[in-house]
């Protein structure tokens, strides 16, 4: 049985462990060039003055750096946009050229940088508030020394650099300059300068470290005025409704609405309490949509493989983490969306038109408009909590009960009280798996969408293998009841020969991957309120199931042993096709199998059906090893017991 312990392990880490498997591209031209020109906008200031130069080494940087955006974007895949995006390069390479007056430039390049995240767009702001704490630990490990302890560039390591390190701390250029802008420059270092590329960074260190340095420039006084700001006026809180808002607004462009004093007062707050606008939810779709447009620019430009990742993590990255919460609220909703994402990723997969794909980001961006609406915070009622906990424990309880009280009843027919404990410690220990991956994905880790999907589908596909085989094996032996001394006894010789542990691990795995699930979902209600509610909710499904599993093998007591073996048999065929099912769907939403939707088949998720090809087609292969295994099985010469 070592392979099989050895695979439950595997099962296990894989839940605890495995990142999400749709990354991010690398560092596109199009992000060098955005790099570029947001470097562009705020420091040809200091080179020209009155078309002059009055920093050669400066004016010789902001030629180098003009030459360079236009061959980044000449690089650029194809795009409908590219033509005039590098028509605009030339252009405001000509005029750096002409030492044109710095307003000019300074807006022709922050209008071509949009233009550019336009048409090849990049990640706007991090997935969840970053951690200051850990941006100022990194920061006095990394950059203190060049860039000084406050961020005014006096460091010891400072000295004889040329061009010199940036000062955070200089006012007016923190006026021009985005988090994201910091965050690029972070992330790809600076060409001809000292800078380094810390990509070797996680990006959400690389993250912590631009919201870090963005806050040099900005007092704490200015902080507690903007935090007043902040509360007293909504009009600010509309206009910076998450993080992405506050990576790359520029104080300037707040001030030209607010005034400088008020527009100081508030990105000194937000810079210092980016979690301010981010709820979980929020920030989450916000990826979702990021991913999305993303998705689109490269199928666009003939990127179907970036295309794929990125719809993947879309899902994956963007939207599994608010399934729990959305689940709870609104199920239909969360089952439109999911059918949605495999609708996209299909079209992907098989290179349709890309107006096809542009009409399903649409409608996914649509349906995460309504997602938000349902998701907004609200204080969650005792009933409402209630009822989510009492069906999500129900619905998710009833498959493996059922297993498990199926094989405590084959115990007992088979007069083996003795092996009982095993299955008991199956499930127990499953419970307490999921309590430890509950404490550990709370305390210590993040398990991602990936991880969900793949813990729950390879669960699912060994659960459904094991039942195929058992119920073939118990239809084998549910023919005539006269034979019950004759069965009785094959079967104690049967359970001899095999390792009680097999029985252990079966109530494990169909456990495990229970409660696996309703961790997430139970996790999401407590997080909306009603505790009461969702406490009663659950005790109230707990009594329930205990009463199902009394009534079943009290029933089973009185039934012949043919016919309890024959109706376990059929119990086991239709859980294993309901299983494969939900296990094939799984690995599909973790991007391990193709998709390849059929629109004329219904969701009907408590039977495992999903309207896909290869899921109908495991089903229906596991439907006839079934009809296969039980017509071998009731042959006569199967049937005959020997003399």
């Amino acid at each position: 049985m070592q392979p099989l312990f050895r695979l439950l392990a595997l099962l296990f880490a894989l839940a605890l462990t495995t990142p999400a498997l749709a990354q991010l591209p690398t560092a596109s031209e199009a992000q060098v060039a955005w790099r570029l020109l947001d470097y562009v906008s705020v420091d040809y200031a200091g080179a020209v003055a009155n078309g002059q130069v009055t920093n050669p080494a400066e004016y010789g940087e902001m030629v180098e750096f003009g030459s360079q955006i236009r061959t980044r974007l000449d690089a650029l895949p194809p795009h409908p946009a590219k033509a005039g995006l590098v028509r605009d390069a030339v252009a405001l390479q000509a005029a750096i050229r002409d030492k044109a007056d710095p307003q000019v430039v300074g807006d022709q390049a922050r209008t071509l940088a949009g233009a550019v995240l336009t048409a090849y767009p990049s990640p706007l702001a991090p997935s969840f508030p970053p951690d200051l704490t850990k941006g100022a630990t990194l920061y006095a490990e990394q950059c203190a020394a060049c860039h000084g302890a406050t961020g005014r560039a006096d460091g010891a390591g400072a000295e004889g650099l040329d061009p010199p390190p940036i000062a955070f701390a200089d006012v007016e250029r923190a006026r021009q300059r985005s988090v994201f802008g910091l965050y690029q420059v972070i992330d790809q270092g600076l060409d001809g300068t000292a800078m380094a590329s810390f990509a070797h960074l996680p990006a959400e260190d690389r993250w912590a470290l631009a919201f870090y340095v963005s806050r040099f420039a900005f007092t704490d006084a200015e902080a507690a005025e903007g935090q007043r700001l902040w509360k007293a006026d909504p009009a600010l809180r509309v206009a910076y409704p998450d993080l992405a808002a506050v990576a790359t607004a520029t104080p300037a462009d707040l001030a030209s609405r607010i005034g400088e004093t008020k527009a100081r007062a508030v990105t000194a707050y937000l810079r210092r309490h980016p979690e301010a606008t981010a709820r979980p939810e929020g920030a989450t779709l916000t990826l979702a949509r990021t991913r999305l447009a993303e998705s689109e620019a490269a199928y666009h430009r003939g990127d179907r493989k970036a295309a794929t990742d990125l719809a993947l993590s879309a899902y994956l990255d963007g939207f599994e983490p608010v399934e729990p919460a959305l689940g709870a609220r609104d199920g239909a909703l969360l089952r439109r969306i999911e059918t949605a994402m495999t609708a996209l990723r299909a079209s992907i997969s098989k290179g349709a038109p890309a107006e096809e794909v542009a009409e399903r980001v649409a409608r996914l961006n649509a349906l995460f408009d309504t997602a938000e609406r349902a998701l907004a915070p609200q204080e969650a009622n005792n009933f409402a909590s209630f009822l989510g906990a009492l069906t999500i424990l129900l619905r998710e309880g009833l498959e493996a009960l059922l297993i498990v009280v199926a094989m405590i009843a084959f115990l007992r027919k088979a007069d083996r009280p003795e092996v009982l404990p095993y299955v008991h410690g199956g499930w127990v220990a499953a419970l307490v798996a999921g309590g430890a991956t509950w404490a550990a994905a709370t305390f210590f880790i993040s398990v991602s969408g990936a991880s969900r999907e793949l813990t729950e589908g390879f669960g699912s596909l060994l659960a459904a293998v094991v039942l195929v085989s058992v119920g073939i094996w118990m239809h084998g032996k549910s023919h005539a009841d006269a034979w019950q001394t004759y069965i009785r006894d094959k079967l104690s010789r049967a359970l001899s020969r095999r390792s009680a542990w097999f029985l252990f691990l079966l109530a494990f795995v169909v456990v495990y991957r229970e409660v696996f699930e309703t961790i997430l979902f139970y996790a999401a209600i407590w997080s909306q309120g009603g505790h009461v509610g969702m406490l009663a909710g659950a005790l109230t499904a707990v009594a329930i199931l205990a009463v199902i599993a009394w009534a079943l093998l009290a029933y089973s007591k009185r039934l012949p042993i043919g016919r309890f073996f024959s109706w376990s048999s059929i119990l086991m065929a239709v859980l294993s096709v309901v299983l494969i099912g939900k296990g094939v769907a799984a690995l599909q939403e973790a991007g391990w199998l193709d998709i390849h939707p059929l629109a004329w088949i219904p969701r009907i998720e408590i039977l495992g059906l999903y309207p896909t090809v290869e899921g109908l087609a495991v089903q229906l292969l596991t439907i006839a090893v079934l009809v296969i295994g039980f017509a071998r099985t009731s042959s006569p010469r199967t049937a005959r017991p020997p003399h």
